[in-house]
């Protein structure tokens, strides 16, 4: 106990010692100073904004809708249930209509999507497309590069291919399907996704006659230079 109680007061009479002792100072950081001007620059030498060649948010911040490219030679607009009539997808329509796995995508609808844009066409015989540009908040949790890392398994599971590599994109590919009888669809389809900026790309083709890559992959090439 004796112990105990010495050890107790040597603590209790270092740190006393300590208190009345001027505090000590500390070293210089190794740090340089911040580089920022020591006053704004006079008017007119102002830094020019990023032009929207250098910033694609530039274009991606005015009417998504103009940044959809046109329809093909002689295609005709075609009345679909997830387009507004003007040239917007509201967010749930998107959900049921064009999202892969709508039960687990639709709780972050609200939170990362900023806005939906999208056109349909028709063309030739039976020949119907339609293209969405899925806009998304900046989010660590942004759904977009999500889907795209996940796409790649899960069409190639619906395509029945691994599909081809999208040109000048990291993670973007087109498909082919496999043709299907299911009732109520046409038998051929090809689809094609990239992602640039904050904008998600999706494209798809669908005929009652098989459709070739070079189809679906001028599409897509198409709607990237837009943006």
């Amino acid at each position: 106990m004796a112990a105990v109680l010495g050890t107790v007061a040597g603590t209790a009479t270092g740190y006393a010692l300590q208190a009345g002792r001027p505090p000590t100072p500390l070293p210089p950081l190794a740090q340089p100073g911040l580089a920022y001007p020591a006053k704004s620059l006079p008017e007119g030498e102002e830094a020019e904004p990023l032009s929207a060649e250098e910033d694609s948010q530039v274009r991606t911040d005015g009417d998504l809708r103009k940044l959809l490219i046109g329809r093909p030679a002689g295609g005709r607009e075609l009345a679909v249930p997830w387009l507004d009539g003007k040239g917007w997808v509201p967010i749930s329509s998107y959900a049921y209509y064009h999202s892969d796995d709508y039960s687990s995508f639709s709780s972050a609808l609200e939170k990362d999507i900023r806005r939906v844009a999208g056109m349909a066409w028709e063309e030739g015989g039976d020949r119907q497309g339609n293209i969405v540009l899925v806009q998304y908040r900046p989010s660590v949790n942004a759904q977009g590069p999500a889907e795209m890392a996940v796409l790649p398994g899960h069409m190639r599971d619906r395509a029945g291919n691994s599909g081809h590599p999208v040109a000048g994109t990291a993670e973007g590919r087109s498909y082919v399907f496999e043709p299907t009888a299911e009732a109520g669809r046409l038998p051929f389809r090809a689809y094609a996704t990239a992602y640039r900026g904050d904008v998600l790309i999706k494209v798809n083709l669908f005929d009652s006659e098989p459709i070739s890559e070079k189809d679906i992959r001028t599409l897509i090439e198409r709607q990237l230079e837009r943006l």
